[in-house]
């Protein structure tokens, strides 16, 4: 006898669908993944990073960066050492000093000797010329011109000797000025060292981190491109499923198999059979 079959069978379309799927799927994942397109990745150093790194190890805040100006400080202080003391004018001392103390003197000397002149004509004009009073006049005009070219001589060295003083004195406290000057930049220099180092570190830091965003951005761009077709290929999968489990709830199909021989002739039999019990 016939034997009837009822299958459900997807439609044509839904057939063609999971061919296409499969050759895709198959030729996709084939094909090995190149990872190093969006492998993790360090931002290299910033130039003002090494910058910050160079100036604390050759400079930093140690006795590097302070030394050379206690070396400078120490040096002005041993020159103020030699402008102080009973002889650290002499240093100072004007170099034409003794020609301008000759030139004053030597003028002293000429007025002297036209008021000595003078003496000789008075005593004269008085009748004493030659007598015991112009002796004395001109005694007494020597002894008090001596007074003052002693005195003018003086008075010119004191000069001299202030200036050079005053000069020395001047000296001593630029010297002095000098070396706590260089004792402050002493303990301003690792100061201002380390206010460079922490800014140039702080902006390095700030560029790689940038730097490090854009590697990450870029290695997620990547990633997103190398994973994109197999998202795809997974979205039609999905949405292939859903067609398929809706066409197979629609189509069914009946299928009658061909007898065999054997199935035959029982079928004949039987209806022979059936004919001759009608018959009787």
């Amino acid at each position: 006898m016939a034997i009837t079959e009822t299958r459900s069978l997807p439609p044509q379309f839904v057939e063609d669908l999971g061919k296409d799927y499969a050759t895709q799927l198959t030729g996709l994942t084939s094909q090995p993944l190149d990872t190093t397109k969006f492998q993790p990745m360090v931002a290299g150093q910033d130039a003002a990073t090494t910058s910050a790194y160079n100036l604390a190890t050759t400079q930093g805040t140690g006795i590097g960066a302070y030394a050379p100006y206690l070396t400078q400080a120490g040096s002005y202080g041993t020159a103020a050492a030699g402008m102080s003391g009973p002889t650290a004018y002499q240093s100072f001392m004007s170099p034409y000093q003794q020609d301008v103390i000759d030139a004053s003197l030597g003028e002293f000397d000429r007025k002297a000797a036209i008021q000595e002149a003078g003496i000789g004509q008075l005593a004269a004009k008085s009748g004493n010329l030659g007598g015991g009073r112009e002796g004395v006049m001109r005694s007494e005009f020597k002894s008090e011109s001596d007074r003052n070219r002693a005195l003018l001589n003086a008075q010119l060295l004191q000069q001299g000797f202030g200036q050079a003083q005053s000069a020395a004195d001047r000296a001593f406290t630029q010297q002095q000025q000098l070396g706590a000057d260089q004792q402050r930049l002493a303990q301003l220099v690792p100061q201002l060292y380390g206010s460079d180092i922490s800014t140039l570190g702080q902006a390095g830091r700030d560029q790689q981190l940038y730097q490090q965003s854009v590697l990450d951005q870029q290695r997620e761009a990547n990633r997103m491109a190398a994973y994109e077709p197999y998202e795809r290929l997974g979205y039609f999968g999905a949405g292939m499923g859903n067609v398929m489990g809706g066409a197979m709830g629609q189509y069914t199909s009946q299928v009658t198999p061909n007898q065999s021989p054997l199935q035959q002739a029982l079928g004949i039999a039987s209806l022979g059979l059936g004919a001759y019990k009608a018959f009787k």
